[in-house]
């Protein structure tokens, strides 16, 4: 182990996978962070911080499944021309029900009423296991990747618990943030909606590029980040 720490192709592995799984990790964090925001307020924090740590325990724990996760990857049947695989039927379910949970929340937000009507917020057991279920997706995709980039499990752990940390630290910040301006909340459930698809298109093996889904987000954001910024420029002058 002492070894590795000094092998400039475990280091670059390491830094790699570490970077690749905080990007992967955003839209967790973002839906963490919106279905979290349904709870009364001194209960989100807990469900934030329980939903990323049930995702670290589960990339950890398949980690050590490695054998069983190259496994998910083989056909169990043929669907319409499709050979689906255990792995396709969790990026279909996950990818499903993110656009259910995207949809859903985009009604609430223009219907208000229809959220009174339902009760108010939702209950702290409901909403974290939501936030299981997806955490559950995200880790299979998460830890297909690590496996394909590091050679060492012990790379591959410490590069998740790092990736993982380090979301715990932002998901307060990132969370505040889009309750702050609701803008940014519409603008985020489109992007979890938008990879829902991406999911969705995974399972039946018609693979979009992450690349174009990010730098389509990126856009996004930097329009939106200029809308407030003139929004509070105009305050500002007032």
């Amino acid at each position: 182990m002492i070894d590795l720490l000094f092998d400039p192709a475990v280091l670059a592995s390491f830094l790699t996978l570490t970077v690749l799984e905080i990007v992967l990790g955003v839209d967790n964090v973002i839906f963490i962070s919106i279905t979290a925001s349904r709870l009364p307020e001194h209960q989100r924090r807990s469900a934030r911080m329980l939903g990323l740590g049930g995702a670290m325990i589960m990339r950890v724990g398949l980690l050590f499944s490695i054998a069983w996760i190259v496994s998910l990857t083989r056909p169990l049947f043929t669907l319409g021309g499709y050979d689906l695989s255990w792995r396709d039927l969790l990026l279909l379910a996950g990818g499903f029900f993110l656009l259910y949970k995207s949809s859903s929340e985009i009604f609430a937000e223009m219907e208000p009423v229809a959220e009174k009507e339902r009760g108010g917020a939702s209950g702290f057991m409901s909403v974290l296991a939501q936030i299981i279920v997806l955490d559950l997706v995200f880790s299979l995709d998460s830890v297909i990747t690590a496996v394909g980039i590091a050679d060492h499990l012990e790379v591959m752990i410490a590069a998740v618990v790092v990736a993982v940390l380090i979301m715990m630290v932002a998901a307060e910040p990132i969370a505040g943030f889009v309750e702050r301006h609701p803008s940014t909340k519409m603008l985020a459930l489109a992007f979890l909606a938008m990879i829902g698809m991406a999911l969705i298109a995974d399972g039946l093996h018609q693979h979009i590029e992450r690349g174009f889904i990010y730098a389509a987000m990126v856009f996004a954001g930097a329009v939106e980040a200029l809308n407030l910024i003139r929004a509070a420029r105009r305050r500002a002058m007032q």
